[in-house]
């Protein structure tokens, strides 16, 4: 009689560099970066005619 021993099934070497990595936004910590782009969202906004000089406060 022969003995068969069930080997698990081997894992995907990819997946644990994968789950290690930390994914985010890049500098998301700069305040000097949010304040310019919200300038220019407004401007771009105010160019657009979406809003009028009256409704921002730059």
């Amino acid at each position: 009689m022969k003995v068969t021993i069930k080997l698990p099934k081997p894992r995907n070497p990819l997946v644990a560099p994968a789950r290690a990595r930390k994914a985010g936004a890049h500098a998301s910590h700069n305040p000097a970066r949010r304040v310019r782009r919200l300038e220019k969202q407004k401007l771009n906004q105010v160019l657009s005619g979406r809003k009028t000089d009256s409704d921002c406060d730059v």
